[in-house]
């Protein structure tokens, strides 16, 4: 949560140097490298052999959808601010709880429905006062809205297609399959050149941007192999405060790189109904969960 908290403002630097694209391509491309490294040296390379055609279909829908998350997600903070990203893809989180509810039958207690619905409360609380923006720039700002929701649903189909994989193999396995097949789709679209013109400094920032792909989702994938998704989803959904507080100290830090977000009380106030609808979620008494 916290990695994916600062992530956006990492990915606005990073995009000074690097198209989407090629930017996606590269985080994938580290990832699977590095994660293929660690799992050689431990002879824990998945065995894909015995896979069945169900868990190959399961491998590419995850893989398309964590592909279409990566990019969306960068087209809509290209017009919009972290903070506004942050609040929109966590329709995704809410998206997973209730795809966890649905298919694996998964089910809530009566105070984590009431965190559910606290979680939805703050978050249309905090967006309200940033419709504002709609009056200044509408196109690029509906435009931003659309890109991050398209990020938002492919996630949960994304996390989804993950936690029914985790019955056939193991959380590291499936993450080295989707960022490699993740770096493939990106490849032939990547300007690779532009990375000659690329600032010894920026490296830095794109060398993060990569790192955080690599732990953020092995954490989220071993995080799935220990919790229901609809847990898993309450905690993810208090990454727009850690987005805002990083933001924060960035703008303190670094003002002239890093714009304050002035927000008002009310989008306060929505951040902190969002916390206390998500640790009701988290920690309120789940049911026992049954996988379809």
């Amino acid at each position: 949560m916290l990695l994916w908290g600062v992530l956006p403002l990492a990915l606005r630097e990073a995009l000074r140097s690097l198209d989407p694209v090629t930017l996606t391509a590269f985080r994938f491309a580290v990832s699977a490298a590095a994660l293929g490294a660690i799992l050689g040296a431990r002879g824990a390379l998945p065995a894909l052999g015995g896979l069945a055609r169900r868990g190959w279909l399961l491998l590419a829908i995850a893989t398309v959808g964590l592909a279409a998350n990566y990019i969306a997600f960068l087209l809509g903070l290209d017009h919009t601010s972290p903070a506004n990203a942050q609040v929109l893809i966590q329709l995704g989180p809410l998206l997973l709880a209730f795809g966890g509810i649905a298919i694996f039958r998964e089910r809530f207690s009566a105070p984590q429905w009431l965190g559910a619905a606290l979680l939805a409360a703050g978050l249309a609380l905090f967006f309200r006062s940033q419709l504002a923006a709609i009056g200044r720039d509408p196109e690029r700002f509906l435009a931003g809205v659309a890109w991050i929701g398209f990020a938002a649903v492919t996630w949960a189909i994304y996390g989804l297609a993950q936690k029914q994989l985790l019955l056939a193999l193991p959380s590291q396995g499936v993450m080295l399959c989707i960022y490699a097949g993740c770096a493939l789709l990106f490849a032939p679209a990547s300007s690779f050149g532009a990375f000659a013109a690329v600032a010894p400094a920026a490296w830095g920032v794109l060398a993060f941007c990569a790192i955080n792909t690599l732990v953020a989702y092995g954490a989220f994938a071993a995080a799935l192999e220990h919790w229901e998704a609809s847990r898993v989803s309450a905690v993810l959904a208090l990454t727009p405060v850690a987005t805002l507080c990083f933001a924060t100290a960035a703008a303190w830090l670094a003002p002239a790189r890093f714009p304050a977000e002035h927000l008002p009380a009310a989008s306060w106030t929505g951040a902190a109904i969002v916390v206390a609808g998500s640790l009701l979620t988290a920690l309120g008494r789940n049911g026992a969960a049954r996988r379809s």
